[in-house]
C-alpha cells in the first residue's frame, strides 16, 4: 500500500468524507472491470459495484489496512457475487462489453485478438464460478495466489487447483 493511501485510509477511517471518496474512486474502475469480467452483464455489474462502494462505506472502520484497499474492495465483491450466483443459480452469459487491446498491429489482429478472447470469455462463463473468480483475479489483475487465497477466503492449494482446472480445460476446449 502506497503512502498516500495509507494517509487517505487514516482520513478516511476517522470520517473525512473527501478521502474516502478519493479512494473510492480511485478503485472504482477496478470493481467494476472484475465484476463485469465475472458477471458479462453491465446492469448487473452497476448494482453490484454500487453495492460494494455502498459496503465500503459503511465498513470503512472495519478496514484494518493488512492489504491494499483495492484487494479489501475485491473480496467484497467477490462475496457479493457469490451471494448473488447462489441466489439466482445461473448469470447472464451475455459477452464482455468492449475489452480493450493494447498494442494490436493492424485490424487483422485486433479482430482475431478480439475473437480468442470472446471464445475464451464464453468458455469461461460455463466454468463454476469459484474457477472463473481464481482465473480472473490471476490473468486479468495479476494477484498473487496469497492475495487471491485472501480474497476468497480459501487455501493456496486451492487457488493453484483451481487455476490449473481452468487453463487444463481452455487448453482442452481451444
Amino acid at each position: 500500500m502506497s503512502l498516500d493511501e495509507k494517509a487517505l485510509l487514516e482520513q478516511a477511517r476517522s470520517g473525512d468524507s473527501k478521502s474516502l471518496e478519493l479512494l473510492l474512486r480511485d478503485n472504482y474502475k477496478i470493481i467494476y472491470g472484475y465484476l463485469l469480467k465475472l458477471t458479462m452483464d453491465e446492469d448487473i455489474t452497476k448494482d453490484i459495484t454500487q453495492e460494494v462502494m455502498m459496503r465500503a462505506i459503511l465498513n470503512i472502520k472495519k478496514f484494518k489496512g493488512d492489504s491494499k484497499f483495492s484487494t479489501w474492495l475485491v473480496s467484497i465483491a467477490s462475496n457479493l457475487y457469490k451471494d448473488i450466483v447462489r441466489k439466482n443459480k445461473k448469470m447472464s452469459s451475455q459477452s464482455f462489453a468492449d475489452l480493450s487491446l493494447r498494442d494490436s498491429q493492424n485490424l487483422e489482429d485486433t479482430v482475431i485478438n478480439k475473437d480468442t478472447i470472446r471464445r475464451v470469455e464464453k468458455m469461461l462463463m460455463d466454468f463454476p464460478y469459484e474457477k472463473r473468480m481464481v482465473f480472473i483475479l490471476k490473468n486479468y489483475y495479476d494477484y498473487s495466489y496469497e492475495e487471491i487465497s485472501k480474497i476468497l477466503k480459501c487455501p493456496i492449494g486451492t487457488v493453484r487447483s483451481r487455476l490449473h482446472y481452468c487453463i487444463k480445460k481452455l487448453r482442452s476446449l481451444i
